[in-house]
């Protein structure tokens, strides 16, 4: 773990701490979910008002966008905060804990808000740099997803962005400690409902019935041959069946079972991929038990895939930054973001940030009641964004 006074931030980021600090937990108090961030957008164009810059708000409904031009021409770069909260309730002993009933800044995405303000801060009053910095506050990233909107909204255009960085805090990295990587970062995530109708009947007359339970209990394990028997096995993919929501008595055969669940992969040419592969097997096993099935199935993010030369941009800037133990250069997970989405449109890089603190209990996983973070990674999330700025090349 790194602390603040062993990270290299300039004197003017590591100043800018509380205020870091209190947009933090101002947003952290005031929590909404996806396309319902209008106090959160309010503060955001607040802030950057009294900055004297002039945000565009509404964006895609509750999105901002706020451009920050240097004292030379140079190239447009964007940076993408997400902005949303969860459905969770709050059970942190804090005084800036959730007011909102089962609402909750779950994920760091207050953080992200927090890191983009501070970004704004320090260039506003320092505007030596070439080109353009175009903040990007983005909504609904838990979903249904707000990248897609905010670019069919025009937030890349208009000073068109030639590239954009992003960072996610990260509680499963230790403070400070850098995760970035060429490639596929962060998987596709796509779901399915997948309904089963029988025919219901007496619990001690199953002749008479067709058992969606049974039958449903076939395909969930039928299903694991999907990643098992069809992906290489040097190549990453899950698929998982969330629920399993059938019947209502002890003693009745259930007509009805639907079942839930995601599917993950690294490598973009599984799309289109598991739909049909997961419909044949269901509809197979549904036929022989006598049943029926439907299956709803969509995509809503596609791999987040970092491009090669951000990506070693990136790096090189942690590397210059901090000492080898604190970067992690094979990083991945299975979560999903939507940031994929707009390094398809430019290139980029998405990379972690650790912000998990062992020693103070600010280690419980995101979208957990208990996630918090430890906020001195606020001014280092800062700092390597300008550092990244600063060694783009232009």
């Amino acid at each position: 773990m790194i602390t603040l006074d062993r990270y290299p931030c300039r004197d003017a980021v590591q100043a800018l701490l509380p205020r870091l600090i209190d947009w933090r937990r101002q947003l952290h108090q005031q929590p909404e979910l996806g396309f319902q961030e209008h106090r959160t957008a309010e503060l955001i164009v607040q802030e950057l008002c009294a900055l004297g810059l002039s945000p565009l708000s509404g964006v895609a409904g509750t999105g901002v966008v706020c451009s920050i031009a240097g004292d030379r021409p140079g190239p447009v770069i964007g940076i993408r905060a997400d902005m949303d909260a969860l459905p969770i309730q709050e059970e942190n002993a804090v005084d800036y804990r959730s007011r909102i009933p089962e609402r909750m800044h779950a994920c760091g995405h207050d953080g992200h808000v927090a890191i983009a303000l501070g970004l704004a801060a320090y260039l506003s009053r320092h505007r030596d740099f070439p080109g353009t910095v175009k903040l990007i506050f983005q909504p609904a990233e838990e979903g249904p997803g707000g990248a897609g909107p905010m670019i069919a909204a025009g937030a890349l255009e208009n000073l068109r962005v030639e590239a954009i960085f992003g960072l996610h805090l990260w509680n499963f990295l230790p403070l400070g400690t850098v995760a970035v990587r060429p490639g596929p970062l962060m998987a596709a995530v796509e779901l399915f409902d997948l309904t089963i109708h029988g025919r219901g009947g007496h619990g001690a007359m199953p002749q008479h019935s067709v058992d969606a339970v049974l039958t449903g209990a076939q395909v969930v394990t039928a299903l694991q041959s999907v990643v098992a028997r069809n992906v290489d096995p040097l190549q990453s993919a899950v698929l998982t069946v969330g629920t399993f929501q059938a019947g209502e008595a002890h003693n009745v055969i259930a007509d009805r079972a639907l079942l839930r669940g995601t599917v993950r992969y690294f490598d973009p040419d599984f799309a289109g991929f598991f739909e049909p592969r997961m419909r044949a097997i269901a509809e197979g096993i549904c036929a022989g038990a006598g049943a029926r099935c439907e299956l709803n199935y969509w995509s809503l993010y596609p791999p987040l895939v970092n491009d090669p030369a951000m990506a070693e941009l990136v790096r090189q800037v942690a590397a210059r930054t901090l000492p080898d133990s604190a970067i992690a250069p094979d990083y991945r997970t299975m979560c999903g973001e939507d940031m994929g989405l707009f390094l398809q449109q430019v290139p980029g890089c998405f990379f972690f940030l650790g912000s998990a603190n062992l020693e103070r209990g600010l280690s419980f996983p995101h979208h957990h009641p208990r996630f918090d973070f430890d906020e001195t990674v606020l001014a280092m999330g800062v700092e390597l964004f300008l550092r990244i700025l600063e060694a783009y090349p232009g």
